[in-house]
């Protein structure tokens, strides 16, 4: 398995309990291309570069899911909580995400996640 198909099904894998939640087939499939756009390799992370380097998706395709998006964010929710408790796992623990060490560029940085 190559490393980007490493990364890509570790992706997936992760994406799942928060795509039971996306009521809609085209949802499902294009919140994977989109979220492996975001956080893949290359520098621009606009809708027309992410789908001319993913080669899975049109264009069309991907504005849709990011522009026309209107869904019920409550499932989704849920499911973010449900992964946080299992991630911290404990009545005492808690979860902290600070970005304030990352040095600012016009470049998204990642925040920086502690689990107890």
């Amino acid at each position: 398995m190559t490393a980007d198909a490493h990364w890509r099904s570790d992706l997936e894998a992760w994406l799942e309990p928060f795509l039971v939640g996306l009521s809609h087939p085209a949802r499902r499939k294009m919140c994977p291309l989109y979220v492996a756009g975001l956080i893949g390799p290359g520098d621009r992370k606009s809708v027309q570069p992410m789908a001319a380097r993913s080669g899975d998706v049109g264009y069309d395709q991907l504005h849709h899911f990011v522009s026309a998006g209107v869904w019920d964010s409550a499932p989704l929710e849920a499911a973010l909580l449900k992964e946080a408790d299992r991630l911290v796992g404990d009545a005492n623990g808690f979860l902290v995400i600070d970005d304030t060490a990352l040095p600012k560029t016009r470049r998204a940085a990642q925040p920086t996640v502690i689990i107890p």
